[in-house]
Protein backbone atom coordinates (compact mmCIF):
# COMPACT_ATOMS: atom_id res chain seq x y z
CA UNK A 1 0.00 0.00 0.00
CA UNK A 2 1.64 3.22 -1.10
CA UNK A 3 1.30 6.51 0.74
CA UNK A 4 -1.27 7.96 -1.65
CA UNK A 5 -3.60 4.97 -1.29
CA UNK A 6 -3.11 4.92 2.49
CA UNK A 7 -3.97 8.64 2.68
CA UNK A 8 -7.08 8.20 0.53
CA UNK A 9 -8.17 5.20 2.60
CA UNK A 10 -7.96 7.27 5.78
CA UNK A 11 -9.90 10.15 4.20
CA UNK A 12 -12.72 8.10 2.66
CA UNK A 13 -13.02 5.28 5.21
CA UNK A 14 -12.46 7.25 8.43
CA UNK A 15 -12.16 11.03 7.99
CA UNK A 16 -15.26 11.82 5.91
CA UNK A 17 -17.50 9.23 7.64
CA UNK A 18 -16.57 10.66 11.06
CA UNK A 19 -17.23 14.20 9.83
CA UNK A 20 -20.63 13.29 8.39
CA UNK A 21 -21.59 11.31 11.51
CA UNK A 22 -20.54 13.95 14.03
CA UNK A 23 -21.98 16.91 12.14
CA UNK A 24 -25.07 15.23 10.78
CA UNK A 25 -26.59 13.15 13.58
CA UNK A 26 -28.05 16.16 15.41
CA UNK A 27 -29.31 17.74 12.19
CA UNK A 28 -30.87 14.79 10.40
CA UNK A 29 -30.88 12.01 13.00
CA UNK A 30 -28.75 8.96 13.78
CA UNK A 31 -29.84 6.62 10.98
CA UNK A 32 -29.68 9.11 8.07
CA UNK A 33 -26.31 10.40 9.30
CA UNK A 34 -24.97 6.87 9.67
CA UNK A 35 -26.26 5.93 6.24
CA UNK A 36 -24.71 9.02 4.66
CA UNK A 37 -21.42 8.30 6.40
CA UNK A 38 -21.09 5.11 4.35
CA UNK A 39 -21.40 6.98 1.03
CA UNK A 40 -17.75 8.21 0.77
CA UNK A 41 -16.40 4.69 1.29
CA UNK A 42 -18.92 3.24 -1.17
CA UNK A 43 -18.03 5.73 -3.90
CA UNK A 44 -14.31 5.36 -3.22
CA UNK A 45 -14.50 1.55 -3.41
CA UNK A 46 -16.40 1.75 -6.70
CA UNK A 47 -13.77 4.14 -8.05
CA UNK A 48 -10.96 1.78 -7.04
CA UNK A 49 -12.85 -1.09 -8.65
CA UNK A 50 -13.24 0.86 -11.90
CA UNK A 51 -9.70 2.28 -11.86
CA UNK A 52 -8.04 -1.11 -11.31
CA UNK A 53 -10.30 -2.84 -13.86
CA UNK A 54 -10.95 -5.81 -11.57
CA UNK A 55 -13.32 -7.70 -13.85
CA UNK A 56 -12.37 -11.06 -12.35
CA UNK A 57 -13.18 -13.25 -9.34
CA UNK A 58 -11.62 -10.74 -6.96
CA UNK A 59 -13.53 -7.84 -8.47
CA UNK A 60 -16.82 -9.73 -8.53
CA UNK A 61 -16.37 -10.70 -4.87
CA UNK A 62 -15.60 -7.11 -3.84
CA UNK A 63 -18.47 -5.50 -5.75
CA UNK A 64 -20.98 -8.18 -4.69
CA UNK A 65 -20.19 -7.85 -0.98
CA UNK A 66 -20.28 -4.07 -1.33
CA UNK A 67 -23.71 -4.10 -2.99
CA UNK A 68 -25.17 -6.61 -0.52
CA UNK A 69 -23.79 -4.68 2.44
CA UNK A 70 -25.16 -1.40 1.09
CA UNK A 71 -28.56 -2.99 0.43
CA UNK A 72 -28.70 -4.19 4.04
CA UNK A 73 -27.86 -0.68 5.24
CA UNK A 74 -30.70 0.76 3.15
CA UNK A 75 -33.35 -1.68 4.36
CA UNK A 76 -32.30 -1.52 8.03
CA UNK A 77 -34.55 1.42 8.84
CA UNK A 78 -32.69 2.46 11.98
CA UNK A 79 -29.12 3.11 13.07
CA UNK A 80 -29.05 0.23 15.55
CA UNK A 81 -30.50 -2.27 13.08
CA UNK A 82 -28.02 -1.09 10.46
CA UNK A 83 -25.10 -1.88 12.77
CA UNK A 84 -26.55 -5.26 13.71
CA UNK A 85 -27.06 -6.12 10.04
CA UNK A 86 -23.40 -5.27 9.47
CA UNK A 87 -22.43 -7.63 12.29
CA UNK A 88 -24.55 -10.45 10.85
CA UNK A 89 -23.18 -9.80 7.37
CA UNK A 90 -19.62 -9.89 8.73
CA UNK A 91 -20.25 -13.31 10.26
CA UNK A 92 -21.87 -14.45 7.00
CA UNK A 93 -18.80 -13.48 4.98
CA UNK A 94 -16.57 -15.28 7.50
CA UNK A 95 -18.83 -18.32 7.13
CA UNK A 96 -18.49 -18.15 3.35
CA UNK A 97 -14.70 -18.13 3.65
CA UNK A 98 -14.92 -21.03 6.12
CA UNK A 99 -17.04 -23.02 3.66
CA UNK A 100 -14.43 -22.70 0.91
CA UNK A 101 -11.74 -23.58 3.44
CA UNK A 102 -13.53 -26.78 4.46
CA UNK A 103 -14.21 -27.95 0.88
CA UNK A 104 -10.56 -27.18 0.07
CA UNK A 105 -11.36 -24.62 -2.63
CA UNK A 106 -9.73 -21.56 -1.05
CA UNK A 107 -10.80 -18.24 -2.55
CA UNK A 108 -7.25 -17.14 -1.80
CA UNK A 109 -6.08 -19.14 -4.83
CA UNK A 110 -8.54 -17.37 -7.13
CA UNK A 111 -7.47 -13.99 -5.75
CA UNK A 112 -3.82 -14.93 -6.38
CA UNK A 113 -4.61 -16.13 -9.90
CA UNK A 114 -6.26 -12.78 -10.62
CA UNK A 115 -3.20 -10.95 -9.29
CA UNK A 116 -0.64 -12.83 -11.39
CA UNK A 117 -2.86 -12.63 -14.47
CA UNK A 118 -2.55 -8.84 -14.21
CA UNK A 119 1.22 -9.44 -14.42
CA UNK A 120 0.73 -11.27 -17.72
CA UNK A 121 0.82 -14.87 -16.49
CA UNK A 122 -1.61 -17.45 -17.83
CA UNK A 123 -4.48 -17.96 -15.33
CA UNK A 124 -4.95 -21.66 -16.13
CA UNK A 125 -1.26 -22.46 -15.60
CA UNK A 126 -1.05 -20.45 -12.39
CA UNK A 127 -4.14 -22.19 -11.00
CA UNK A 128 -2.54 -25.60 -11.63
CA UNK A 129 0.70 -24.41 -10.02
CA UNK A 130 -1.02 -22.98 -6.94
CA UNK A 131 -2.92 -26.24 -6.38
CA UNK A 132 0.28 -28.28 -5.98
CA UNK A 133 0.39 -29.66 -2.39
CA UNK A 134 3.51 -27.75 -1.14
CA UNK A 135 1.95 -24.48 -2.36
CA UNK A 136 -1.72 -25.24 -1.78
CA UNK A 137 -1.29 -25.53 2.00
CA UNK A 138 -0.17 -21.89 2.14
CA UNK A 139 -3.30 -20.73 0.37
CA UNK A 140 -5.35 -22.76 2.84
CA UNK A 141 -3.60 -20.84 5.64
CA UNK A 142 -4.42 -17.55 3.93
CA UNK A 143 -8.02 -18.69 3.62
CA UNK A 144 -8.03 -19.49 7.35
CA UNK A 145 -6.77 -15.99 8.05
CA UNK A 146 -9.73 -14.61 6.06
CA UNK A 147 -12.01 -16.55 8.40
CA UNK A 148 -10.21 -15.34 11.52
CA UNK A 149 -10.34 -11.75 10.28
CA UNK A 150 -14.07 -11.92 9.58
CA UNK A 151 -14.95 -13.49 12.93
CA UNK A 152 -12.66 -11.13 14.87
CA UNK A 153 -13.96 -7.93 13.26
CA UNK A 154 -17.62 -8.97 13.49
CA UNK A 155 -17.19 -10.05 17.13
CA UNK A 156 -15.43 -6.80 18.03
CA UNK A 157 -18.17 -4.77 16.35
CA UNK A 158 -20.83 -6.77 18.18
CA UNK A 159 -19.08 -6.14 21.51
CA UNK A 160 -18.86 -2.39 20.86
CA UNK A 161 -22.52 -2.33 19.84
CA UNK A 162 -23.64 -4.22 22.94
CA UNK A 163 -21.51 -2.07 25.25
CA UNK A 164 -22.01 1.40 23.78
CA UNK A 165 -24.90 1.13 21.35
CA UNK A 166 -24.86 3.53 18.42
CA UNK A 167 -22.66 5.88 20.46
CA UNK A 168 -19.85 3.42 19.79
CA UNK A 169 -20.06 4.12 16.05
CA UNK A 170 -17.00 6.40 16.13
CA UNK A 171 -14.92 3.67 17.76
CA UNK A 172 -16.17 1.21 15.14
CA UNK A 173 -15.09 3.50 12.31
CA UNK A 174 -11.60 3.96 13.73
CA UNK A 175 -10.69 0.75 15.55
CA UNK A 176 -12.28 -1.66 13.10
CA UNK A 177 -10.67 0.07 10.13
CA UNK A 178 -7.26 -0.06 11.80
CA UNK A 179 -7.80 -3.72 12.72
CA UNK A 180 -8.84 -4.37 9.13
CA UNK A 181 -5.62 -2.81 7.88
CA UNK A 182 -3.58 -4.96 10.27
CA UNK A 183 -5.27 -8.13 9.07
CA UNK A 184 -4.93 -6.91 5.49
CA UNK A 185 -1.19 -6.49 5.99
CA UNK A 186 -0.92 -10.00 7.41
CA UNK A 187 -2.87 -11.45 4.49
CA UNK A 188 -0.80 -9.59 1.90
CA UNK A 189 2.37 -10.70 3.69
CA UNK A 190 1.32 -14.34 3.37
CA UNK A 191 0.38 -13.85 -0.28
CA UNK A 192 3.85 -12.51 -1.04
CA UNK A 193 5.45 -15.24 1.09
CA UNK A 194 3.97 -17.87 -1.23
CA UNK A 195 6.62 -16.82 -3.77
CA UNK A 196 9.13 -18.81 -1.65
CA UNK A 197 7.38 -22.23 -1.81
CA UNK A 198 6.50 -21.50 -5.44
CA UNK A 199 10.15 -20.87 -6.27
CA UNK A 200 11.21 -24.03 -4.42
CA UNK A 201 8.61 -26.10 -6.25
CA UNK A 202 9.65 -24.78 -9.66
CA UNK A 203 13.31 -25.33 -8.84
CA UNK A 204 12.76 -28.90 -7.64
CA UNK A 205 10.88 -29.75 -10.84
CA UNK A 206 13.35 -28.09 -13.18
CA UNK A 207 10.80 -25.48 -14.20
CA UNK A 208 12.46 -22.38 -12.76
CA UNK A 209 13.97 -21.09 -15.98
CA UNK A 210 10.82 -21.79 -17.97
CA UNK A 211 8.72 -19.95 -15.40
CA UNK A 212 11.16 -17.12 -14.66
CA UNK A 213 8.60 -14.56 -15.79
CA UNK A 214 6.04 -16.00 -13.39
CA UNK A 215 8.51 -16.07 -10.53
CA UNK A 216 9.55 -12.49 -11.06
CA UNK A 217 5.90 -11.43 -11.15
CA UNK A 218 5.14 -13.19 -7.87
CA UNK A 219 8.16 -11.71 -6.11
CA UNK A 220 7.24 -8.09 -6.87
Amino acid sequence: MNRKIAFLDIIFYIGLPLLIWNQGRELIGDYPAMLLSTVPGFIYTLYRFWHERRVNITGIFIITTLLVGTSLDLIAGSAEKMLWYQVYFGFAIAGLHAFFLVIRKPLAIYFAVDFVSLQGFDPAESKILFNQPPIFKWFQRIQLLFVVRGVTLASFKMWLLQKYGIDGYEAMLIYLRVAGWIFGGMIMGLFFYTSIPIQKYLQSHGMLQHNSTNKNSLER
